[in-house]
């Protein structure tokens, strides 16, 4: 989840660098386009995921490991392309190419994944009732869907990678004519499309997959990106296009390669008897003593070689900047504390078994109308939309009430508050996994793990709200913790490392899944992580995930004291 503020002022703070035929172009007549294409690429790629185990597993006959296995690669590729995604495009492509070509393959990719819906051949045959017979599938098939996938997860991340900035570059120069308010109002617009376009895709669309079918449920998504393409290109005579130039990343890896050229270099003890390369403008003069070692990747060691006659590097691969040396540094600094976030991400992985787990549960809402196992997670989604409603309206009112003073969590109380949330919420999916298998073995459906057994899904409404209760917190204080904490030039990183932090955390998953799936079902026994879920063990899964989260909470503390006050919270200390 993307800052505003930080976004807002990266945006302001970067000057326009337009062509003459760019100058009357741009402004809000564009939001239109840029909205109307977020909201419908955001329906079609959200309505996927939620059902996705129950296609693999019962139209590809995979087991419960296999299928979550491909799902934790996918939701790894498509938050990490994002990265990359943006490299691209402040480097070589420019914002609205990136988006245009990302939507043409993302289209392509749904209508890919559409054919394995609707052609027989591209899945296996199903089962065979009589005696639970399933032909498994073929390698070809295996690789159109994960082929098909392939391609949604990378044009996705290039989307994403520039949908909002590019809104927001339509909109500099109504913030330079005075309306401070333009970008705060477009920020609002594109958060509210997205919760809105969620909400559409875990209700509407899972609905049709459920009760129509697998057909019509993946051929919609494929019409709305359809139209989306078609209207991000409509609006192209009125955008403002900017042109590509040096990315941040670039700069990153520059340090690391000048640093490594230059590690015969002596460093003194005093660091004004040094040379530094200075960026023009800049105020930063001398490089910090911490991370002495990276300071070499600044140093001038002859003026007349090094430098150009305007003050540039002449190989900014051989010397840098003291920006780029403190941004590098500042970006290390962190990584123990984002890595705590990774291992949360963990949690926030676990989308596979909750479907399964819900749809063996009463599910019915009155007499007639049944929720679709796939759609639970809109609770998780209402449980975030209130948090940020309640904590700014509620919470911190009566807090400062009670105290006599406003009151203010720091970044890191609210990233560990969102640990410790995230810890209970396994602790309660554990607990109540617990109770469903024992009601379900007790009802005689040991066998029948698609049987629905007489236990309200409602009782699943606890592990959801505390789960996007915890995922809300997490995403918004680390994302304000960067940002603080970071030169402003890298206000963008801060959405970087969320994505990145969270593909990992995605890999990890999987790789955790698959050790205690090979170490629970050795010497013949049921492995935890059975596809029958009425046999396997799921509640001592998700206390090996609690244990992790308990740990994980222990090395954050330890963290987050190591890396000391914050610069607010510096700030406020030195207030008299």
């Amino acid at each position: 989840m993307e800052n505003l503020s930080s976004e807002k002022s990266e945006m302001m703070e970067q000057p326009l660098l337009l062509d003459d035929s760019e100058t009357h172009k741009g402004g809000f007549r564009t939001l239109p386009f840029i909205l109307g294409h977020a909201a419908l690429m955001h329906v079609a790629t959200s309505a996927l995921s939620p059902n996705m185990i129950m296609y693999l597993m019962n139209e590809y006959h995979m087991n419960m490991t296999t299928g979550s296995n491909i799902i934790y690669i996918w939701s790894a590729v498509t938050n990490i392309a994002p990265v990359v995604g943006a490299f691209m495009a402040d480097s070589f492509v420019g914002r609205f190419q990136m988006i245009g070509l990302g939507s043409v393959v993302t289209l392509v990719g749904m209508f890919l994944f559409w054919l394995t819906s609707v052609i027989p051949q591209a899945r296996p045959p199903p089962c065979v009732d009589s005696n639970s017979i399933c032909r498994s599938a073929e390698m070809f098939q295996i690789y159109f869907l994960c082929f098909s996938l392939a391609i949604i997860a990378i044009g996705d991340g290039a989307i994403k990678s520039s949908s909002l900035a590019f809104g927001s570059d339509q909109l500099k120069r109504e913030v330079c004519q005075g309306n401070a308010r333009a970008m705060e109002r477009y920020f609002s617009w594109y958060y509210a499309v997205y919760a809105l376009s969620v909400l559409v895709a875990l209700t509407c669309l899972v609905y049709i997959q459920v009760n129509i079918g697998w057909a019509l449920g993946f051929g919609a998504p494929v019409l709305l990106m359809l139209f989306s393409t078609l209207i991000i290109y409509l609006g192209t005579p009125f955008y403002v296009k900017l042109k590509p130039k040096s990315s941040l990343i670039t700069g990153l890896l520059q340090v690391i390669v000048a640093s490594r050229r230059n590690r015969c270099l002596r460093l003194s003890s005093q660091s004004a008897d040094m040379l530094y390369h200075q960026k023009k403008g800049s105020t930063i003069v001398l490089p910090s003593e911490k991370l002495r070692f990276l300071n070499k990747a600044c140093i001038v060691q002859d003026p007349q070689l090094d430098l150009s006659p305007d003050g540039e590097a002449t190989d900014p691969w051989h010397l840098c900047t003291v920006d780029q040396v403190e941004e590098l540094k500042a970006l290390l600094k962190v990584v123990p504390i984002w890595l705590t976030g990774v291992i949360m991400s963990i949690n926030i992985s676990q989308n596979s078994f909750p479907v399964l787990q819900a749809n063996t549960m009463d599910r019915h809402i009155g007499s007639s109308f049944e929720i679709p196992a796939a759609s639970f997670g809109i609770f998780g989604v209402i449980s975030a939309i209130l948090w940020i409603v309640l904590y700014d309206c509620l919470l911190l009112r009566v807090a400062s009430k009670l105290t006599g003073k406003p009151a203010y969590f720091s970044t890191k109380e609210r990233m560990g508050f969102g640990f410790f949330l995230s810890f209970l919420s396994v602790l309660v999916v554990a607990a109540v996994e617990g109770v469903r298998r024992s009601i379900a073995i007790k009802e005689g459906y040991s066998d029948d793990p698609q049987g629905v057994i007489p236990m309200s899904a409602m009782w699943l409404l606890p592990q959801y709200s505390l789960a996007g209760f915890a995922l809300t917190l997490h995403a918004i204080s680390q994302n304000e913790f960067y940002i603080s904490e970071f030169p402003t030039s890298m206000s963008s990183v801060a959405s970087a490392l969320l994505g990145v932090g969270t593909g990992v955390g995605s890999l990890l998953a999987s790789f955790i899944m698959n050790t205690i799936d090979d170490l629970t079902k050795r010497e013949g026994q049921e492995s935890w992580i059975s596809s029958n879920i009425n046999k396997g063990h799921y509640d001592y899964y998700y206390l090996v995930l609690a244990g992790f989260s308990l740990v994980n909470i222990l090395c954050y503390i330890v963290f987050s004291r190591a890396y000391g006050p914050c610069k607010g919270e510096v700030m406020e200390e030195e207030k008299p």
